[in-house]
């Protein structure tokens, strides 16, 4: 474009961004819209050539235009966009320029009542039948004649990604569809492991090398294949990982992977199963790309033709850096590989009432900044988390005040299996609450820091495909302190193959956290508290939990490495993980911490837990080299509380928190418990909201 035509443009585009209102700018994009045009709504009476913006980028630019010329009103700015699907070649950059202010705010909007789709990724619509007949006899017989075959390098895709995690992904009428596996779902058993170097903790043996045997012969089919891959949890039950197949010795029926190994090792029993494998395409969903070749192969559930098929491309989809009083609100999100939507650094922005799904890493990421939002979001089929939170200072304990409400954040860490929480809060001072959580591998919400609240939650489904997890998780940090965990509803965790793992876990020795007036029903290891000290578990209402609570004493046991070493610092340099604990504000927000080099520092004192109600299953599960240790008191156990819905809840069924409320005749009321806002868990009908209503199933 030319500079004079570009100046003849602008000149259109601030004329008609003024004449609406002398306090309001609005621009409006639309799928029929030019880049070209003036950015305003297109009217009977506007001239042909004119009418809205096609992109967003193009109407971001308008408006810093207009900042740069001192045009924008103290109303601020607003961009509409029409309904359909805008099908983005370049992520959307907003920077500090980008900014409004406080009482001068920028949004960028869905039109009220109009589904706007923001793809990433690339329509795939070049499909062939297969009929090279090398690819057929790869094919399994049941595939043969079904396959279809897309020539990603004619329509400009030739960054393909890598297996292990990130790469290329394919969506379906709006699905993700399976790369192709064996086996279709779950896993196989990790037969015997072949590593010379042994691992050895704390009696659980392996080997350091990724060597292992498997049972059956199904891996001779492989033998062809030239980027097969196994995805395994190796060791623990928490830790997976992708390998690259170095070697299939299919007399000895064993694999060797490429390095670098995983870091606990291998050890006999885990599982894993294999993937990236042309010859395991046997079932429709099922697909795989030919890296060298860039032919993608597809086993379609319906007819090709009839539906969409996107294969991602875009990295992000909107990055929003040192940018202040920005809304997105009424998106649907989707195609993207990594992260649909990265903020750092700015102040009150808000992500509201947006859809993203089918990405292929996190939905949202805050990073720094202060009291950014995000709220009232639909966020589902994630290849990692839902929505991270960070910021704040940890040595000033100067909080952000970063947000997540009111979230609906479901089927995610399809492709980063663990740690990959729906909720993450890490840093200073932030709040997650009333969010749905459910259908995870792994954690539903993790944290880290300091005085952050978690509250009027609902959680269930989690931590399905793995054991010694936290459906709410965190850990070592002495001086990480002042989290509060309350009215919170957790049900149905059990772990991986029913072998356990736990609700709120407060791992290798977390201190100061307070557990209360939260409900938990049918959880694993309800209220765990890993050898910390200083904690507070008091109100909550367990039901038919194994057991309710559980305390140990590891840092004086297997445990003791972390704290000797938290002790050497603090003796040798005055610090505790780089805090100076014993000086403000420390001192003064933590009281308890000032002394602890001088109170059996490993021991786990301070913990008080009363006034708890716990029904069903098993009350205590504290550890007998802990129990001297602890203040358990004044606690109502294994007595029927009376439940004023007890038919609602039982073997098949998914009560509502309101259906755990206590009768005015409960004996609970007199050891001081106080009545749960159960009515007040969970998310809530608002106008913020992506869609109502919401159902959900337990897993």
């Amino acid at each position: 474009m030319s500079s004079v035509f570009f100046r003849m443009v602008m000149a259109g585009v601030m004329i008609s961004a003024t004449s609406a209102s002398a306090d309001e700018v609005m621009f409006f994009v639309a799928t029929d819209g030019n880049d070209a045009w003036s950015g305003r709504l297109k009217t009977p009476n506007a001239a042909k050539d004119d009418g809205p913006f096609a992109t967003l980028v193009r109407a971001r630019d308008a408006i810093r235009h207009l900042k740069k010329g001192n045009v924008l009103p103290e109303e601020g700015a607003k961009v509409i966009v029409r309904g359909g699907t805008y099908s983005a070649d370049q992520t959307l950059e907003f920077t500090a320029e980008d900014s409004g202010t406080k009482d001068a705010p920028i949004s960028y909007e869905a039109a009220r009542g109009e589904a706007v789709r923001l793809l990433g990724g690339k329509v795939v619509s070049n499909w062939n039948r297969v009929t090279n007949s090398d690819v057929l006899s790869r094919l399994d017989e049941s595939a043969r004649g079904k396959v279809m075959a897309a020539d990603l390098k004619a329509l400009g895709v030739t960054d393909f990604g890598s297996p292990s995690g990130g790469g290329i992904e394919l969506f379906f009428n709006g699905e993700p569809m399976t790369v192709s596996r064996w086996p279709n779902e779950r896993f196989v058993p990790v037969v015997n492991v072949l590593g010379k170097t042994e691992r050895n903790v704390r009696g659980t043996k392996g080997c350091a090398e990724g060597i292992f045997e498997y049972e059956g012969d199904r891996p001779k089919r492989w033998l062809a294949e030239r980027d097969a891959w196994v995805h395994g949890y190796w060791f623990w039950d928490w830790s997976e990982q992708r390998h690259k197949i170095k070697s299939i010795d299919t007399e000895q029926r064993s694999i060797e992977v490429h390095p670098p190994y995983h870091g606990y090792g291998y050890r006999k029993g885990q599982w894993f199963y294999a993937f990236n494998l042309l010859s395991e395409i046997d079932q429709p969903g099922e697909w795989y790309v030919d890296r060298e070749g860039g032919v993608l192969y597809f086993w379609p559930p319906s007819p090709v033709e009839d539906g969409e098929a996107i294969v991602s491309v875009l990295p992000t989809m909107v990055t929003m850096k040192d940018v202040s009083h920005v809304t997105l609100r009424g998106f649907t999100i989707e195609g993207v590989r990594g992260t649909a939507i990265s903020m750092s650094g700015g102040a009150e922005d808000r992500i509201i009432g947006c859809t993203i799904r089918n990405v292929g890493g996190w939905a949202v990421t805050v990073s720094g900044g202060s009291g950014h939002g995000v709220v009232g979001c639909d966020m589902y089929r994630m290849g990692g988390g839902g929505i991270s939170l960070s910021g704040g200072n940890r040595t000033t304990l100067t909080p952000a005040g970063h947000f997540a409400e009111n979230n609906h954040i479901h089927h995610y860490a399809r492709v980063k299996r663990v740690y990959q929480p729906g909720i993450t809060l890490q840093g200073v001072g932030n709040r997650a609450a009333h969010n749905l959580i459910h259908n995870a591998p792994h954690m539903g919400m993790g944290f880290g820091g300091n005085d952050h609240v978690i509250e009027f939650n609902e959680m269930h489904s989690v931590c399905y495909e793995s054991n010694d997890a936290g459906a709410i998780y965190t850990g070592r940090n002495w001086t990480m302190r002042g989290t509060i965990i309350r009215h919170n509803y957790l049900h149905h965790i059990n772990g991986f193959r029913g072998r356990g793992c736990v609700g709120v876990y407060l791992d290798d020795m977390f201190c100061g956290t307070e557990i209360s007036g939260n409900l938990f029903y049918r959880v694993t290891r309800a209220a765990f508290i890993g050898g910390g000290r200083d904690c507070v578990v008091k109100n909550n209402l367990f039901v038919d939990c194994n057991p309710s609570l559980h305390i140990d004493a590891r840092a004086l046991g297997w445990a003791h490495g972390h704290a000797d070493m938290w002790i050497k610092e603090g003796r040798e340099k005055g610090t505790l993980s780089g805090i100076r604990y014993k000086q403000p504000p420390y001192s003064e927000r933590y009281p308890e911490l000032v002394n602890i080099l001088d109170d059996e520092p490993a021991a786990p004192k301070g913990n008080r837990v009363f006034c708890n109600v716990s029904f069903g299953g098993k009350w205590d599960g504290v550890q007998g080299s802990a129990r001297k240790y602890q203040a358990i008191e004044n606690n109502h156990v294994d007595v029927d509380p009376h439940l004023a819905t007890p038919d609602r809840i039982g073997e098949g069924k998914q009560p509502n928190a309101v259906d755990f409320a206590l009768k005015p005749d409960s004996p609970a009321w007199a050891i001081g418990f106080k009545k749960l806002p159960l009515d007040r868990i969970g998310i809530y009908e608002d106008d913020s909201r992506a869609s109502w209503p919401v159902t959900h199933k337990v897993r």
